[in-house]
């Protein structure tokens, strides 16, 4: 027995969750389609969306889609649905980068590789994350000094082996370690008039102009640290070649609580599914009233992304780092039309 079809009102609330999910520079590199049975959703790549500088072998765009996938899972939950993902599953039309059947009864597994069995009553994920869709935001601005409960971690880190990633929360001497890698990637990015030139083309400015549809509006870019320790992105440059309105420094936290996030090995599926259990975190996360930073500057440069990894974990690929604590939620960015990411078969 098969579902019915998803209905154009089905896809549209999809696509919605599916477009909320974060990206590098809010670029948004996706694309949605129902199947060709009208049973599922596909995810496919936008590479006119691609920040290449920053983003060179594609990694970046490859984890928003999978955080756009991990999102269509949760509205799917929404709406009674779930079932198996595949990823990549045609070879011959390389842009497909994920595919969600939701042709089978409800209680299908939702990812990858699932076991059988009903969702719990609490939903396929343990909590209803649907409404942590929309509150979910960046803060990139000065967290308390209050640590994130032991069970929350627990929980975090269940929830990143679930999506097949390992989520590691860093000790002291791994949060030196990160800090100071990053710190040299944000002074090499500022120093680079190629790359500057690449993220200032995201910036969009507050006032003026047509309503922005994606990038970074200068309200969302946050201050810097006045004791320069927390290597926050310097989105609008350093002077004298800064850019929009300079925001006053803050003093931010002593010794921010850092995680990665690494899989085992470093091609597009790992790729895709460290992009659902970024968003899965990140939503459980917003559920708990925590926020999040997520820190890419070292994983765009190889030698340095290799210094991220803690020697006596062994062999693993750190794809990003996270900033985590309780603070002010951050504010929200644009979103590109449902009608210029969901493609909607004609009449």
């Amino acid at each position: 027995m098969t579902q019915s079809a998803l209905t154009p009102a089905d896809l549209r609330l999809l696509a919605a969750a599916g477009g909320a999910a974060p990206s590098l520079h809010n670029s948004q590199p996706w694309r949605f389609r129902p199947t060709p049975d009208g049973g599922g959703v596909e995810v496919l790549a936008d590479p006119a969306r691609s920040v290449p500088l920053a983003d060179a072998n594609g990694a970046a765009l490859h984890i928003a889609a999978g955080a756009a996938l991990f999102n269509l899972r949760v509205a799917a939950a929404r709406l009674g649905r779930s079932g198996p993902v595949r990823l990549l599953p045609d070879p011959a039309e390389p842009r497909l980068l994920a595919v969600l059947d939701l042709s089978a009864p409800a209680g299908t597994p939702g990812r990858e590789g699932a076991g059988t069995g009903a969702a719990p009553a609490a939903g396929p994920f343990g909590r209803d994350l649907y409404p942590a869709i929309a509150e979910r935001h960046s803060s990139r601005r000065p967290f308390t000094n209050r640590d994130v409960p032991e069970a929350v971690v627990a929980e975090l880190i269940a929830a990143a082996q679930d999506e097949g990633v390992v989520l590691a929360v860093l000790e002291e001497a791994g949060v030196r370690r990160v800090l100071e890698v990053t710190a040299e990637a944000e002074d090499r990015i500022a120093h680079d008039p190629e790359r500057q030139a690449e993220t200032r083309t995201w910036l969009r400015p507050d006032a003026g102009g047509a309503a922005a549809s994606d990038g970074l509006p200068y309200a969302v870019l946050g201050p810097q640290d006045h004791d320069a320790r927390v290597p926050m992105r310097e989105f609008a440059g350093r002077p004298p070649h800064h850019e929009g309105p300079v925001q006053p420094s803050e003093r931010f936290e002593a010794l921010p609580q850092l995680c990665t996030l690494s899989t085992a090995g470093d091609g597009p599926a790992d790729w895709l599914r460290t992009g659902q259990a970024l968003e899965r975190i990140w939503l459980l996360l917003t559920v708990h009233g925590l926020r999040l930073t997520v820190w890419h500057q070292a994983v765009e440069w190889p030698d340095l992304r290799w210094r991220l990894r803690d020697p006596a974990e062994g062999p693993g690929h750190v794809q990003l780092v996270l900033r985590v604590g309780y603070g002010p939620p951050g504010a929200a960015t644009p979103r590109r039309p449902l009608e210029d990411v969901l493609d909607l078969p004609t009449a």
